[in-house]
């Protein structure tokens, strides 16, 4: 998959662009509804002998519209977003940059900017994509912006239990560490990455050494508390446990939060290396122990759940 960011107004030439079917929007989590989009625009590139793309944006419409938000976070960042397009065999991604030249570009200049002007002949969008300055551009008005220069798809709403899929419904499950319902959503288990850096070794004290992560700022952390977790280190997949918090039990006045994980069966260093993490269930809360015994025999039960998860 070929990525390609882009800003306002960008310079590609027409001529050396492929003629594609793209799927857009801004796809945050790629989830099941989010899928049904884009394997659409997968689909039609194959019937038509197209390239198949995406189009997203970054950073989300939030940061630039909406004073006092200077990040948002995402189920996928970026690097999780291209590596789920990549499985889903897209073949080039068009990143555009949101800033305010283009919130305020009219829905006609955004069509023949960034649809026409990349020559894209299909376009796939959900019900509820809009575009242009204030939203005014939508997938009921599109036949307005055209040109006749290319046709469209619009997916209706994805249900599950009679309510849309949606990127704030999975937000919501997550800070409730509904993970396991999060990941029925999104289709896939929520994942990011992180790297490995030293910590208070008080892990390895206890006879349970761990692996302290630092994540993208950008990455959304589910609820605090301790989960099973899948490991993902040079292409092998390890099974272990997560932690996220503040270590109440060494560290009373601590707010910031931390994940730490600990890799079953794994003893070898990883200080400096990348991990991914898949997230898959929601164990219990992060709590204050009287004493450091009280926490091993906690661990030792936590390990014991965690193991007979994923053997089930």
């Amino acid at each position: 998959m070929r990525t390609i960011e882009l800003t306002y107004p960008h310079t590609l030439g027409f001529e050396e662009l492929p003629e594609t079917v793209c799927a857009i929007g801004f796809f945050d989590g790629i989830h099941s509804g989010h899928q049904q989009v884009i394997q659409t625009a997968v689909d039609e590139a194959k019937n038509k002998g197209m390239e198949s793309a995406v189009i997203t944006f970054h950073p989300h419409p939030l940061v630039v519209l909406k004073k006092g938000t200077e990040h948002v976070q995402y189920i996928t960042p970026m690097k999780e977003k291209q590596e789920l397009l990549q499985q889903l065999q897209v073949d080039r991604l068009y990143i555009i940059k949101f800033n305010q030249e283009l919130s305020k570009l009219s829905p006609q200049t955004f069509i023949d900017h960034f649809i026409i002007g990349l020559n894209i002949k299909h376009l796939v969008g959900g019900f509820d994509y809009s575009f242009g300055h204030k939203g005014q551009g939508n997938m009921e008005n599109m036949d307005e912006f055209t040109r006749g220069q290319f046709s469209y798809t619009t997916i209706d709403k994805v249900l599950s239990n009679d309510e849309k899929i949606s990127s704030t419904r999975i937000r919501k499950l997550l800070q409730s560490g509904l993970v396991e319902e999060a990941n029925r959503l999104l289709g896939h288990p929520l994942k990011f990455s992180g790297t490995v850096i030293k910590g208070a070794q008080r892990g390895r004290e206890l006879g349970y050494p761990t692996a302290n992560l630092e994540l993208h700022k950008e990455a959304l952390l589910p609820k605090p508390g301790i989960y099973a977790v899948c490991v993902i280190y040079k292409n092998e997949v390890y099974e272990g446990m997560a932690s996220i918090g503040t270590n109440p039990t060494f560290t009373a006045d601590r707010k910031d939060l931390s994940v730490e994980v600990n890799i079953f069966d794994y003893s070898n260093d990883l200080y400096g290396e990348e991990l991914q993490i898949e997230w898959h269930r929601y164990i219990r809360e992060e709590v204050k122990f009287d004493s450091a015994e009280a926490l091993i025999a906690q661990i030792e039960l936590d390990e014991k759940n965690i193991r007979n998860y994923f053997s089930e």
